[in-house]
């Protein structure tokens, strides 16, 4: 049956659907690359958040409008598709130029401003994808379960379409290919729509090729590492690319040479040769040093703190997790290595050290007995049993990030008490595990990593932690050293050589006196010796709960390790704002709550207030309610995120990448769970909610007591093995939580359909962030818990409220 534009179609616009919503899944994950380029990944996570309200407002703009846009279904479908593709690339262009910084956002209060604007210009897009989904519902309800498996299987393809993508484009040739996907999707809405008009998708062939075309400029803010060094006179970037894992910019500066070298040694005789500087997205710094072919000019290495294990260890195997640029590499062959096994997750980062700048270089993974692994640290370690001499985590993140405490808010299990019980399983006998964090005032971070170490010594049945650490400082680093077996004398006394001759102050080992501590780069008081003794004293926990900043040791369910902050301490350090105190606050974490207030409040402003003026549905029934109809779909939005956020995090560490846990697991969770809707509509007489949340239960429950034994027993085996056995754990949950969203949908009266998708989609925004500050305070399985609650308080109301539906 064929429709003209202003009649109702026969049928809804699946191709269209999928499409579309393929583009804004993408585009959602694009932003989050782009803005952690542009900006910082933390705040890039409050503007989307904010933005993605667009899928709750577009409930209540249609709610509004329904009439007049009932018979306008395929003109409607093209318009708003055809301006997402538009507004995903133009919002992007005109937020950038937007006066906003990241940095001044706490005491400036014009940034406030600019910052809602970008709220409203990256608001657009998703509004406008939102409303395509929504007209669906509302003009096909039998066809509810149908519509939404499209819509999440589009999603679902494009997650990885986007990661796929991101190999061979830049982001910001990428924000092109959506933009044209928007406009590909109006043309075969269209075309599938329109029966006496098809001609007339076609005019959507030019605008697409336009898209493919562009390739926006990126502007980096000024204020991040890449934007300073290219102000220094000479300074110019020799290369640049992308990939999913970040882009990396290297830049020469012949006329004022960089001098990177992390905790040097005040006494050192010399300086690094010349270096060129890869930034990883305009921030995160490493060097690759110039080697002529002698390492006589890289004796800089001795002279940090990172070199004081080879003073320990004679001609060692080595482990080198994060080798970046090469540098660790070469400290290593410096001190005699007879094996470095050098682990870097970035392929690109060692092809600008051993190919692009290779006569620089000397080709650092190239040099005998270095075997290069592409893999992520805990991952490498879990599949290879090693043993090693030593096992070195080098510093992963730049100096100014960590200081900023951007890192607050991200997932990190190279440091917790699980990772480094791992560590010290795969040392040799003698070996020893070097950790190296940078200096943070007042104490933080070094002391975190030392409350790890006694942690993780304790789960392996030490008796005597305290005789297996030492601990050196620098002006700028720390290196924590574990030892597997008990430190010997000569062990120590080597260690107080190395540190007297570098001017390294002595924090602690085995027997050291409080004359020892504070002596080269001193502080005020012996504020690290005094820490390290709390925390192998009896009053350890009482230590950690009166100390002003969070130090408790990350483990597996919470791996927040950046995570210090601790809010009684927060009036204290916005008393200290006029002296200078404001860096003292991690930037991440008061943007997270911040973002979870402004969802909160945008939410009941804009989506529920205003259809709460609607009244009761008479339709419907008498026992039906606007509150019950509000408590199940913020119940079910709230649910699924949760569950889709905690198992994203469960899987990182099994996949031992991230880019497969967000791919795969990300897309698992959306493909099957529209083939459950697909199959609800099929099953609707046998199927209740009830029924669906006990088996939702039941495998959530399941897999929260096996899986770590499960992952333990499967991670040897080979990463396709394992992608495939993720899918398969994955399917039965994601098909199952699937079914509840289309199971009620299709049963309401036309006027409550969109009133419903607004619900949902504010949930799922505001449970997103609130997920993330539960997993910080309380881990994964507290978010899971919250997931499996709403999902009975759901079921409790559907039982009451919304009966089976009709055969």
């Amino acid at each position: 049956m064929s429709a003209t534009p202003g009649s109702q179609p026969a049928r809804p616009p699946l191709a269209a659907v999928a499409l579309l919503s393929g583009a804004t899944l993408g585009y959602e994950l694009l932003l989050m690359r782009l803005f952690a380029i542009v900006q910082w990944h933390h705040f890039a996570y409050m503007i989307i958040s904010l933005a993605l309200l667009g899928y709750g407002v577009s409930g209540t703009w249609l709610t509004l409008t329904r009439r007049w846009h009932e018979h306008r279904l395929t003109a409607a479908f093209t318009a708003y598709a055809a301006a997402f593709g538009v507004s995903a690339v133009g919002g992007f262009l005109l937020a950038q130029r937007l006066p906003f910084n990241a940095l001044e956002v706490f005491w400036d209060p014009r940034q406030g401003l600019w910052l809602t604007f970008m709220y409203l210009l990256l608001f657009v897009p998703f509004f406008c994808a939102a409303n395509c989904i929504c007209l669906c519902f509302l003009a096909f309800r039998r066809q509810v379960h149908r519509i939404y498996s499209l819509d999440l299987l589009g999603a679902g393809a494009g997650a990885v379409g986007l990661v796929l993508a991101l190999y061979v484009l830049s982001p910001a040739r990428a924000l092109g290919v959506v933009g044209a996907l928007g406009m590909l999707a109006a043309g075969v809405a269209w075309l599938e729509c329109s029966g006496t008009r098809r001609w007339a998708a076609a005019l959507a062939l030019p605008a697409v090729a336009a898209m493919l075309s562009l390739e926006p400029p990126v502007q980096v803010s000024q204020f991040k590492g890449l934007s300073q060094a290219l102000r220094v006179i000479g300074a110019q970037a020799l290369d640049e690319r992308s990939g999913p894992l970040g882009q990396l910019t290297t830049v020469a500066s012949p006329e004022v040479p960089f001098r990177h070298a992390p905790g040097l040694s005040l006494n050192a005789p010399g300086e690094p040769p010349p270096q060129l500087a890869v930034f990883n997205d305009a921030d995160s710094l490493s060097v690759i040093d110039r080697h002529d072919g002698s390492l006589g000019p890289l004796q800089y290495l001795d002279y940090l703190t990172s070199a004081l294990p080879y003073h320990l260890v004679e001609s060692p195997t080595v482990l080198l997790l994060g080798a970046g640029g090469g540098s660790g590499i070469w400290q290593a062959l410096l001190h005699g290595a007879v094996r470095i096994d050098a682990v870097e997750l970035n392929p690109q980062m060692v092809t600008l050290a051993d190919s692009r700048f290779a006569d620089f270089s000397g080709g650092p993974y190239r040099q005998p007995g270095v075997h290069v692994h592409y893999r992520e640290a805990r991952g490498f370690v879990a599949r290879h049993p090693g043993p090693w001499d030593v096992i070195q985590v080098n510093l992963m993140d730049s100096f100014g990030a960590a200081a900023a405490g951007l890192h607050a808010l991200s997932e990190n299990y190279v440091y917790t008490v699980e990772g480094f019980a791992r560590y010290l399983q795969r040392l040799s006998p003698q070996g020893v595990l070097a950790v190296t964090r940078w200096i943070r005032l007042p104490p933080r971070d070094t002391l975190k990593a030392f409350a790890t170490a006694v942690a993780a010594l304790e789960s392996a049945g030490v008796e005597a932690p305290a005789r297996h650490l030492a601990l050196i400082r620098g002006w700028r680093t720390s290196t924590l050293l574990v030892r597997k077996g008990p430190f010997r004398a000569a062990d120590l006394e080597r260690l107080r050589a190395f540190a007297g001759q570098r001017w390294f102050d002595l924090v602690y080992y085995p027997g050291i006196g409080p004359a020892e501590a504070n002596r080269y780069n001193q502080l005020q008081g012996p504020w690290f010796f005094e820490a390290t003794q709390a925390l192998l004293g009896g009053q350890r926990e009482s230590f950690l709960d009166e100390y002003k900043f969070n130090i408790r040791p990350a483990t597996d369910d919470r791996p927040h390790y950046f995570h210090f902050m601790k809010w009684r301490t927060l009036p204290e350090i916005l008393s200290l704002r006029s002296q200078g105190g404001l860096p003292l606050l991690e930037q991440g974490y008061p943007v997270l709550v911040a973002t979870l207030f402004q969802a909160t409040l945008v939410s009941a402003l804009l989506i529920l207030l205003p259809l709460f003026l609607l009244g009761r549905d008479a339709d419907h029934g008498p026992d039906t309610s606007r509150g019950a109809l509000l408590g199940y779909f913020a119940a079910i939005g709230v649910a699924f995120m949760c569950i889709e956020i905690a198992f994203i995090q469960k899987f990182i560490l099994f996949l031992s990448h991230p880019l497969y846990a967000v791919a795969v697991v990300l897309s698992a969770f959306l493909v099957f769970a529209g083939v459950g809707s697909g199959v609800s509509g099929r099953w609707r007489a046998r199927l209740t909610v009830g029924r669906v949340t006990a088996g939702i239960v039941a495998l959530a429950l399941a897999y929260l007591a096996w899986l770590p034994t499960l992952f333990e027993a499967l991670m040897p085996w080979p990463d396709l093995a394992r992608i495939l056995v993720s899918v398969v754990l994955i399917a039965p949950l994601a098909t199952l939580m699937g079914i509840p969203f289309p199971l009620v949908l299709g049963r309401l009266a036309e006027r409550w359909v969109p009133w419903a998708w607004g619900i949902n989609g504010c949930a799922s925004v505001v449970s997103a962030v609130f997920a993330t500050l539960l997993a910080v305070h309380a881990g994964f399985r507290a978010v899971v818990g919250l997931a499996l609650v709403a999902y009975v308080l759901a079921a409790g109301i559907a039982g009451r409220y919304f009966g089976p539906g009709p055969e």
